[in-house]
């Protein structure tokens, strides 16, 4: 873990220690400021950036299947040839003309060279090629909609880590406030108590709230640090004043069939697993393009240097090699491989059903999960107005019930219960509101619409295509690739399908504004 971010976590748990007798930065911080720089620094969105660019880098190299190669080679060699003097015999014949030109005792050296260039353009792959480019591209499509995910489940993560972080704000002033509370319960129950008009049991009753408020406040303020921690790991700075949650009604739909059509749509998962069955379904192509020919032309140019004995600085006059070149087509065409390319096509016709296969799993768990979580937001919302009603009620109880207790009509016990029963409503109307604001975020996510494009259309939008629009034409690209891809796509039995980008969903306005300010209490 670095220091900077050890640093900002300790900072985290220091400020929520404190929040109790430190006051909170003047300023505002908003939920759009907060979602503008996860989507610029987050780690794990800018690394599935990273991944999808790394992703396009197999559309090229697909490509290059139809591009061609040149190389160069270049070789020299050098020999020496001792025949030591005690040999027998009177020497050796090397070049067959009955003479010996090595005899005994002579030393015989010899240098030869070679270089070349050798060029080899594909003509027509039997389909190979051109279903492993509509794979590589079905691929691309398909981490796009990865990325499209990662992205809508990072900013529902902020949104979490800000309303978890709001809320347990409230939560500690909250108890905060019930341990104030119950420090003057305690001072009064004391006093009576010496005036003799409640016994010592009122007084331990006001000690033990106390104390069990004091451990809920504690809990709270580290629960506070554990949420502080989390948002500024997700947003990369700690939370300061947050200012209330700006509404996403203008994201949301209707209807919960609205919903549904939309997530049907939209929803990046799905859309990437009918993009991995376009890809396997491609593959198949390529394994059966396997039983297919394949042609191929190739050009070798080149020079041979001398191999003249014992003039070893031969080897680098021009006027002595010799020049060569040579031009051939090659067809090859597979007859038999003992089964394996029938087998790989049976493998990937079944890697093929998976994939479509899961295509309605996946669809199943998207509608599953928006029917989950518009419940969850159905619910959230019916358990805001009663939670408000609760709170209403209960800050009414608590205060008769304290004005019974000084005519005698209510006991210390009745009072410390009102007391909670006030705290635990605002608590549940807190979380309430927590509840309704993210699970509306996770109905977003699910249809597909949790997109920085629509939270924060201010901020500059990542585009994962410009990438791969440049590299569509780049270092390696040639003129005639375009007319051998053609003849590679429509001479083969076995054509596979060009993958067809989905359209999305236009950005929908205005964006997250933050929430209009409380107006002021009336004045009599």
């Amino acid at each position: 873990m670095s220091m900077k971010l050890r640093g900002r976590l300790l900072a985290a748990t220091v400020c929520a220690a404190a929040m109790s007798a430190v006051a909170v930065p003047a300023s505002a911080e908003t939920l759009a400021d907060a979602i503008a720089l996860a989507y610029q620094n987050n780690p794990t969105l800018q690394a599935q950036r990273a991944t999808q660019r790394a992703l396009d880098e197999n559309y090229v190299q697909a490509r290059s299947g139809w591009r061609p190669t040149l190389g160069f080679s270049a070789n020299a060699g050098y020999s020496e040839t001792r025949i030591p003097a005690a040999a027998g015999g009177s020497g050796i014949d090397r070049n067959g003309d009955g003479i010996p030109d090595l005899v005994r005792g002579q030393i015989f050296e010899n240098n030869s060279s070679r270089i070349g260039l050798s060029f080899t353009q594909p003509i027509w792959t039997g389909g190979r090629v051109a279903a492993a480019v509509n794979a590589a591209n079905a691929d691309v499509l398909a981490g796009r909609e990865n990325l499209r995910r990662v992205e809508a489940q990072t900013l529902a993560s902020v949104i979490q880590a800000y309303s978890d972080t709001r809320r347990d704000v409230e939560t500690v002033r909250i108890r905060q406030e019930n341990v104030n509370v119950l420090t003057r319960q305690l001072q009064e129950s004391n006093a009576r108590f010496d005036v003799g008009e409640v016994t010592r049991t009122d007084v331990a009753q006001s000690q033990a709230r106390l104390s069990q408020a004091q451990a809920l406040l504690q809990s709270a303020v580290a629960q506070l640090a554990i949420t502080r921690a989390t948002y500024a790991t997700l947003v990369g700075q700690n939370p300061g004043d947050l200012a209330p949650e700006p509404s996403l009604a203008f994201l949301l739909p209707t209807d919960p069939d609205e919903a549904f059509k939309l997530a049907e749509q939209f929803n990046p998962q799905l859309r990437a697993q009918e993009f991995t069955e376009q890809a396997s379904r491609a593959r198949l192509a390529g394994a059966r393009a396997e039983h297919m020919p394949s042609v191929s032309a190739s050009a070798t140019y080149g020079f041979n240097g001398p191999a003249i004995p014992d003039r070893p600085s031969d080897v680098f006059q021009r006027d002595l090699y010799s020049r060569g070149i040579t031009g051939q087509v090659t067809a090859s065409v597979p007859l038999f491989t003992g089964g394996l390319t029938t087998s790989r096509v049976r493998q990937a016709v079944e890697r093929n059903n998976v994939d479509r296969i899961t295509i309605e799993g996946v669809r199943r768990n998207v509608l599953q999960s928006v029917t989950t979580f518009w419940s969850q937001l159905m619910a959230a919302r019916a358990n805001i107005s009663s939670s408000d009603e609760q709170v209403r009620a209960s800050r009414i109880a608590a205060e008769g019930t304290r004005q019974e207790q000084q005519v005698g009509l209510r006991t210390t016990i009745d009072v410390l219960n009102a007391e909670n029963e006030l705290r635990q409503a605002e608590l549940n109307a807190v979380t309430s509101r927590r509840d309704e604001y993210v699970a509306a975020a996770n109905v977003l996510a699910v249809m597909g619409r949790l997109e920085g494009k629509n939270l924060v259309p201010v901020v500059p939008q990542y585009d994962a295509a410009k990438n791969f629009r440049k590299l569509r034409i780049t270092w390696g690209w040639v003129p005639w690739e375009e007319a051998v891809g053609i003849i590679d796509n429509a001479a083969t039995p076995w054509p596979s399908k060009v993958p067809v980008e989905k359209a999305d969903e236009k950005a929908i306005g205005p964006g997250l504004e933050p929430a209009p300010a409380a107006a002021p209490p009336a004045t009599r």
